[in-house]
């Protein structure tokens, strides 16, 4: 019977300790997404004034989905909604985040660096808002990452080499940002690189060799940007490219007949450049756009 009693009362204990730790929990995901509220200045649809009330369960919000196991945030959806404010420090802790959209909004300011220890985290849209301040080098700590989305801000500085620590990275867009420097060779080295898109920025230097490694690829646009020099032969050799647009830039020298023997190519745009030599007879079939 005493043992009987002390199981009953062991159990009754551990059942006890684990709702306090997922209540504990779900009070961190809250305070972090209050926090968030709290920085937010206009919301003309009220999507959160009136739908992320504390005494509602997190998991119930608008934009946020909770996992099924641990009842934790792990991916918050407000793109779209013309939201204005910035991320607050509290944003780190949403340790459990797997995907975060804010894309299309009116979020200002500087990233925290805080957002660093979102370590689970795969997809992050942030593009369209008014973000600014240098790319943050700590994006190579979200080892996880295989969407990271940054176009359409005000970002500056130059692409950081972390970058290269990202290796499960398959989709990287820096598009229409004030970002500066050479495009690192360390990019290169992304072999699961699938588009990689930094047109509208201010990249001066030469086209990475090293490019020609990321054997995945099939969208490459650096167009609108100052590169110099030729375009490396080993572009040729992305048998997996449909996209490559280069339009705009100060690249001189011929065009590598090897890029016209890529099968997937459905968009060729060289406009723009000081390009010299001759063509492929034929050169306008089986293009959607060539120029």
């Amino acid at each position: 019977m005493e043992k009987a009693f002390t199981f009953y009362l062991l159990t009754l204990l551990l059942l006890m300790a684990s709702s306090a730790m997922t209540q504990t929990n779900i009070t961190t995901d809250q305070l972090a997404l209050l926090s968030l509220k709290s920085k937010i200045i206009s919301d003309p649809s009220h999507f959160l004034d009136e739908k992320w009330s504390p005494t509602v369960s997190v998991c119930h919000w608008v934009g946020v989905t909770c996992g099924s196991r641990h009842q934790r945030v792990n991916s918050l959806n407000l793109s779209n909604m013309a939201l204005t404010g910035k991320i607050p420090r509290e944003f780190g802790n949403l340790s459990f985040l797997v995907s975060l959209d804010l894309g299309s909004n009116n979020f200002q300011g500087n990233l925290p660096q805080e957002m660093a220890r979102l370590h689970r985290l795969k997809f992050l849209r942030l593009s369209v808002n008014n973000f600014c301040g240098k790319v943050p080098s700590w994006f190579g700590f979200l080892h996880q990452l295989q969407v990271l989305n940054l176009g359409n801000n005000s970002f500056t500085g130059s692409i950081p080499s972390s970058f290269s620590n990202i290796s499960k990275l398959e989709t990287l867009n820096l598009k229409f940002n004030s970002i500066e420097g050479q495009i690192p060779k360390v990019i290169g080295t992304l072999v699961n690189h699938r588009v990689l898109n930094m047109a509208g920025n201010k990249l001066i230097g030469f086209i990475p060799t090293s490019l020609s490694n990321a054997s995945r690829l099939e969208t490459l646009e650096i167009s609108f940007n100052s590169l110099q020099g030729n375009i490396p032969e080993g572009i040729g050799n992305l048998h997996n490219m449909n996209w490559l647009a280069i339009h705009f830039n100060q690249l001189t020298g011929s065009i590598p007949f090897t890029i016209f023997n890529i099968s997937r190519i459905e968009v060729l745009s060289f406009t723009g450049n000081s390009l010299s030599g001759s063509l492929p007879n034929g050169i306008c079939n089986g293009y959607n756009v060539f120029q």
